[in-house]
């Protein structure tokens, strides 16, 4: 692991209150991304006590990763606004702030239309898969179902980034935990029948919860700005209506390699739940069960790497260089510690973790595998998210996307390959390769923010 220069971390005074400022962010934020990707797990769980659970469970995998694929790489281009959002804050450009996220607002809507679009012909896509026609049909049925909640989802997106920007993080929370209430009482109405309720929907119904659920997120979200709008004054009301295409275009190019980021990251594990679905429906549901596992620890890092973005912003947008790269290392810690703590937990406990998704002993030996091979990659995953964010908050959303192209697609995916097929592992060869990307990606992208650290700890605040 490379060791940061002492400057970058400050004096033993500055280091404690560096890691309070990044918490009492990150906190809220924390719980909030993990009640996000909950919902996943709960649906999982919930179609894993259907009958059949391989066939619903690797329907499930299917629809879900594609969904989340396309949705959150160009949902991602919205992630430009943190810097935007933060920067203004921190600067005290209150007005400047609004009108980004209107115009976020704007974005949000027609990335919607577009992700719509390409949701509704993704049936096309799941025809040409070799797997099992019963998992197929389950499956499209359960992307038209999410597929409503597509417009709620990405306006919930712009409208967290607003709420985290401004410093207001317990809104976000609270609205994710009662979401995840939502979800699972609409998962019980809606995937089994009832006497005196509503029909079952099988595997379709859990979709249909989580869109509801997402429906529910971004008004409660919505109610939040407009209740912190009034009690602060930041003038929202107020901001002049009139949309610049220049500040549209700028928070899209600015955003874009983001959501290209998160779409390279996301398509390694669709490109591989694809692969593993041609090994039938047993691999495919142990990898489901732990690709639900490693999404959840990853959410924590996530959550502090959203974090890292809005400190780092703030401070440069306030004329403060070197605590922006103190609050890029702390947060850089925290990610990498915590991710080394689910590691132990991982390879510890795998088969109870396995058991709490299903009965099913065939699946639950299928995922145990899979489990330890991402406790070998939860530091490194910890490292590049967190590294990640901290270059947002800096403006550099270009990184991350050229170092996870090559260490996924140009070493991963060939890695995974040979160790599936030439060297017959199945899914354990695969998912060793994301662990070999993983790493070259955590790695290269704590280099990269070391040398945006020295950067930022040379410059004077006149020049920021």
């Amino acid at each position: 692991m490379i060791q940061p220069a002492p400057e970058h971390i400050g004096n033993a005074t500055e280091a404690p209150s560096q890691v309070r400022s990044v918490l009492l962010l990150a906190l809220p934020l924390i719980l909030a991304e993990v009640g996000w990707m909950f919902m996943a797990v709960v649906d999982t769980i919930m179609v894993g006590h259907l009958p059949h659970p391989a066939i619903t469970i690797s329907a499930a995998a299917l629809a879900q990763v594609l969904y989340n694929t396309l949705a959150f790489g160009i949902g991602g281009i919205l992630l430009g606004l943190d810097t935007y959002l933060s920067q203004s804050h921190g600067a005290g450009k209150l007005e400047d702030a609004n009108r980004w996220f209107l115009h976020g607002l704007v974005l949000a809507l027609l990335l919607s239309a577009l992700l719509m679009s390409i949701i509704a012909a993704a049936p096309l896509l799941l025809a040409y898969l070799p797997v099992d026609p019963v998992i197929r049909t389950q499956a499209i049925a359960f992307l038209h179902a999410l597929n409503l909640g597509t417009p709620a989802l990405l306006l919930a997106m712009t409208f967290r980034r607003y709420l985290q920007a401004f410093n207001h993080v317990r809104p976000i929370a609270i609205t994710l935990v009662t979401a995840n209430l939502v979800n699972v009482l609409g998962d019980w109405l809606l995937l089994f029948p009832h006497r005196f309720t509503l029909p079952g929907h099988g595997v379709a119904g859990a979709a249909l919860s989580t869109a509801i659920a997402r429906s529910y997120m971004a008004a409660c979200f919505l109610v939040a700005i407009v209740h912190l709008n009034r009690k602060h004054r930041y003038g929202l009301a107020t901001t002049p209506r009139h949309f610049s295409r220049l500040r549209l275009t700028r928070l899209a190019l600015l955003g874009a390699p983001v959501g290209a980021q998160i779409f390279v990251e996301i398509a390694i594990f669709a490109a591989v739940t694809a692969l593993i679905g041609t090994l039938g429906p047993l691999p495919l549901a142990g990898h489901e069960i732990a690709l639900n596992c490693a999404s959840i620890t990853f959410m924590v890092p996530f959550a502090i790497s959203a974090a890292a973005a809005v400190r780092v912003g703030q401070a440069i947008g306030r004329g403060a260089p070197r605590e922006a790269a103190r609050a890029g290392w702390t947060s850089i810690f925290l990610g990498g510690g915590f991710m080394l703590c689910a590691s132990g937990v991982l390879v510890t406990i795998p088969h109870i973790i396995a058991h709490a998704f299903t009965t099913d002993p065939a699946v639950i030996a299928a995922a145990v595998p899979l489990l330890l091979v991402a406790a070998a990659f939860q530091f490194f995953d910890g490292l590049q998210v967190t590294a990640s964010g901290a270059l947002r908050g800096a403006g550099n959303t270009h990184a991350g996307l050229i170092v996870q192209l090559i260490g996924y697609w140009v070493v991963g995916i060939p890695v995974g390959l040979l160790l599936a097929y030439r060297a017959h592992l199945g899914a354990v060869g695969l998912w060793a390769g994301l662990c070999v990307a993983l790493m070259i990606a955590g790695i290269a992208l704590l280099i990269t923010w070391s040398r945006a650290a020295r950067d930022l700890d040379r410059t004077t605040p006149e020049t920021v």
